[in-house]
């Protein structure tokens, strides 16, 4: 069983540029038809947003876990260790 996928034809403009680059992808062989780089170009910009978005996702996953993580250490005291770390890390250098 075959699936069919319904086509709707569009018209874009482009600079000159980038329609030299599609008519020479053409050209060469690469592609087979302007319309096949154009949905190629899609295909990755779709593949590029879901990844964004999974990427996101993750990150507010990440915030979430850690708000709910439990109560956090104030900035006073972390820097507070930074410094101290770095007195340690100097003093070990010397």
């Amino acid at each position: 069983m075959s699936t069919t996928h319904k086509t709707e034809k569009l018209s874009i403009s482009l600079p000159g540029e980038l329609a030299r680059w599609v008519r020479g992808k053409v050209d060469s062989g690469s592609y087979s038809s302007n319309s096949e780089i154009i949905r190629e170009g899609l295909r990755l910009l779709q593949d590029h947003d879901e990844l964004k978005t999974k990427k996101l996702k993750a990150l507010q996953d990440m915030v979430e876990e850690s708000v709910n993580s439990g109560p956090g250490i104030p900035a006073e005291e972390v820097f507070a260790r930074m410094e101290e770390r770095n007195r340690q890390w100097k003093k070990k250098k010397a």
